[in-house]
């Protein structure tokens, strides 16, 4: 038969038999004498077994009473030994930190930035997962996801880590073969490497730097569902792709590839850390800062 106990009499339980009296303990948990005896009594009536034997001058425990002080206490110390862990977590990064990132700018950005992380937290161990899949958190048990472009659920937690820059590219070879654009309607004849994952991986919408803008259709050759699959295929001069600043950079740096229309800009993509709850564990709090500062010294 389930009985409703008030476990916070535990605490009194044991203080008394500590203190040696009600008198002593009343002083010790700043309550009356009163008080005090009330609560065991309540403890003994909602237990159903006798705790002690009180007489005018002293109490003793019974059988029943010691073997339960001896459980009392063993739950009361596992009990702060768990809130001292939970505020260990709270105040310091420890344990491991489960987190999802694409693919692409998790190889290219947030794996690099985790190394530095652990020997910064050496009590922190990392879970990376890459997936180019949107991740439920929750149900994932993830800690934080690294997150591209718009934002989906708003129940979730998000600090905007940095932007990045969209750019049409291809390789010389390919320029060479066809052309390069003046406008962005000139990439209506251009050979195209989608990115099937986008919503709407043909149609895209240029700025002038002068002010304008303009949109354009292209025409797909091939199409791929991973930012770095496409990369692959353009570096192979398969055709034009738009692909963010931080996967091709160093292609561009190289001359492997080139960028096409300099002066026209594409809308910038955000990428945000994502999490669960109001008050992310330590752990979570310093990867995000570390992250961010990694990113800014780039």
């Amino acid at each position: 038969m389930e009985r409703d106990i008030n476990l916070n009499r535990l605490a009194v339980f044991v203080a008394l038999v500590q203190a040696g009296s009600f008198t002593a303990a009343a002083e010790q948990l700043g309550m009356t004498k009163a008080m005090v005896s009330q609560h065991v009594a309540r403890l003994e009536q909602e237990l159903g077994v006798t705790l002690l034997v009180r007489s005018t001058r002293r109490m003793s425990l019974t059988e029943a009473g010691a073997a339960f002080h001896a459980d009392c206490v063993r739950i009361l110390a596992e009990t702060e030994a768990a809130i001292e862990r939970v505020s260990e977590n709270r105040d310091a990064p420890r344990g491991t930190l489960r987190l999802t990132a694409s693919l692409d700018y998790g190889t290219a950005v947030v794996a690099p930035a985790l190394a530095s992380y652990m020997l910064t937290y050496p009590q922190v161990q990392v879970d990376l997962v890459l997936s180019d899949h949107l991740s439920d958190l929750i149900a994932e048990r993830f800690d934080l996801a690294i997150r591209g472009g718009s934002l989906r659920d708003s129940t979730l937690r998000a600090t905007r880590l940095s932007g990045f820059r969209q750019l049409v590219v291809a390789s010389p070879s390919y320029v060479a073969r066809a052309g390069t654009p003046k406008r962005p309607e000139d990439l209506a004849t251009f050979a195209w490497v989608a990115m099937s994952a986008l919503s709407s991986p043909l149609t895209w919408t240029f700025t002038h730097a002068k002010g304008g803008r303009t949109t354009v259709r292209v025409r797909a050759v091939a199409q791929a569902n991973n930012a770095s699959a496409v990369r692959a295929l353009v570096l192979a001069s398969a055709g034009a792709a738009i692909l963010p600043d931080y996967l091709v950079e160093d292609d561009v740096r190289a001359g492997r590839l080139k960028v096409l229309l300099p002066t026209y800009r594409l809308p910038e993509g955000g990428i945000h850390a994502v999490y669960p709850g109001q008050r992310p564990p330590a752990k979570v709090r310093a990867f995000i800062d570390h992250l961010a500062a990694s990113i800014a010294a780039g």
